[in-house]
């Protein structure tokens, strides 16, 4: 090598310029819908039963109008339905309609007092997959009976309820549609020789308004006397992911790491890292932990004491590991720095157990929380938020409403023939109820100045966490209402992760594989 080459060498590097890519900025603004009240003036006394009675309050007035919008002109033999108040105003012979709530009496329904009083002689059930009894209504024959008599060969009854009372329904027009308890509908028909209402016809109270995109940062504007903005820079993407499963195990988080490192734009090519910088918030839904509760379950009290072993109730110190709260984290302290994140709880984190559940709370996260605001703060909720679920939030202007999951997996267990969870949340939608279930077989705070289940506002985006796979449509409402809505599988059955367009709203699916050499 001569000395012209050595000079080469040692000389100050060239034009190296490198593009500096810069992540897309996020306007957040969470919305405190399903916050709880605080310390003493939280009560667990009073009855559930209120609550089925405020969201009847709530809904009855959408539902009966639409109801007497759609049914102004129906008529059976030259007589017109009449509308009643209450469902034992209903007589035999008249043709008439009324609104009430769903109530569905099954044979492997829950049932709290039932439970209880078995498991001091046998061992707790499996868990239930669905609450028929496993016949199903798929047979034509087994619809028959069900639209013949209001119970089908899995021993399912359909009733409509109010404050007044009860009334069976029955006919073959409800095998064509989705109903659950808690549901809040109007039905057409006429009462039969044996006391069955015979439904003709069905109206749900089917989408509320939407607000415009940016109504709900312009009005805090508004409140606090700013101006507002009218001009926006394009949004980026949103990545939404759920069931991370993080178990502190050695060795059991390379799916995580190759998470990270693409979020972090550390291990791509230059297109790449591109798409990462796009992403402008992480939102996690629900399940970051494999197992973060160290109170039992009840199928594991029965097994501990069919072993001959001690049966305890409440938190066991024994029993906690706290390697998989660490792992998570640490490994949300390397995002942090980088990229702003939304985590919702589910039904394996640390935190309460029923509905609305309330944020993981700062003292998890010793090395995230410095990144959170304190509740009170004026500034808003900081770069990390630790927030309800189901939760809603504004993100680049639409609204978003999501939760961890077990609403739908509630909804899917009173659907004997319906797979199909997309159909689920489009009718979760339009009975406009987060979790319908709850207080039946749905573990919930038991309100009593108004069901917060009951949606004030159409979502833009309604996404749920912890399904069996990707899944999106977008549902259309009555006035024009449109909702994105998404099922986001499990991350750690099969390292997808959402990410949503936040100026078209259209998703798409990244995708990490681990290939295992054996």
């Amino acid at each position: 090598m001569n000395g012209d080459s050595h000079a080469d060498l040692l000389q100050a590097p060239g034009n190296l310029d490198h593009p500096v890519l810069e992540r897309s900025p996020s306007a957040y603004t969470p919305l405190p819908t399903y916050q709880l009240p605080k310390g003493e003036h939280r009560h667990y006394q009073q009855q559930y039963a209120d609550m089925y009675f405020a969201r009847l309050a709530q809904l009855k007035p959408a539902v009966e109008q639409i109801a007497s919008e759609a049914w102004a002109d129906f008529e059976i033999g030259g007589e017109t339905a009449s509308r009643k108040d209450r469902v034992l105003d209903v007589r035999q012979g008249e043709l008439c309609w009324v609104a009430g709530t769903v109530y569905m009496e099954m044979p492997l329904k829950p049932n709290v007092l039932e439970d209880i009083g078995k498991e001091h002689w046998i061992a707790a059930p499996p868990p239930r997959v669905k609450y028929d009894s496993g016949v199903g209504w798929g047979g034509d024959s087994e619809r028959g009976a069900h639209a013949g008599g209001g119970k089908g060969l899995a021993g399912a009854q359909i009733m409509l309820e109010d404050e007044s009372g009860r009334l069976r329904l029955t006919g073959g027009y409800l095998s064509g549609g989705l109903l659950v308890t808690g549901a809040i509908v109007a039905v057409v028909g006429t009462e039969n020789s044996d006391g069955d209402f015979e439904v003709l016809d069905l109206r749900v109270p089917d989408l509320p308004r939407q607000p415009p995109r940016w109504e709900t940062e312009d009005g805090d504007a508004a409140l606090k006397g700013k101006s507002v903005t009218k001009k926006r820079d394009n949004a980026g993407k949103v990545a939404i992911v759920s069931g991370l499963g993080v178990s502190g195990v050695e060795g059991d988080t390379l799916l995580l790491d190759l998470l990270m490192e693409h979020l972090l734009g550390e291990s791509t090519d230059p297109s790449s890292q591109q798409q990462a910088a796009s992403i402008s918030r992480l939102i996690i839904a629900g399940n970051s932990l494999s197992h973060g509760s160290p109170i039992p379950s009840r199928e594991e009290l029965a097994a501990a004491t069919k072993k001959g072993g001690r049966k305890t109730y409440g938190y066991d110190s024994s029993s906690y590991n706290a390697a998989p709260t660490d792992r998570l984290d640490q490994w949300l302290a390397a995002l942090l720095p980088s990229i702003p994140i939304t985590l919702l709880p589910g039904e394996q984190d640390p935190t309460s157990t029923s509905l609305p559940q309330q944020p993981i709370h700062a003292a998890m996260f010793p090395h995230g929380r410095a990144y959170m605001n304190p509740p009170t703060a004026p500034e808003g909720p900081g770069w990390f938020d630790s927030t309800t679920n189901p939760a809603e939030f504004s993100a680049d202007g639409w609204r978003f409403l999501g939760t961890g999951g077990q609403p739908v997996d509630d909804v899917y267990k009173y659907l004997p023939d319906c797979e199909e969870r997309l159909e689920m949340m489009e009718a979760m939608l339009r009975w406009r109820l987060t979790a319908p279930t709850a207080p039946d077989t749905l573990w919930c705070y038991p309100f009593q100045d108004g069901d917060q289940f009951v949606m004030k506002e159409c979502p833009h985006v309604y996404f749920v966490g912890n399904q069996p796979k990707f899944e999106t449509t977008v549902v259309e409402g009555p006035l024009g209402q449109q909702v994105r809505i998404v099922a986001v599988p499990r991350f750690r059955e099969t390292g997808e992760v959402v990410l949503l367009d936040c100026e078209t709203l259209v998703p798409e699916v990244v995708r990490f594989e681990i290939f295992d050499e054996g």
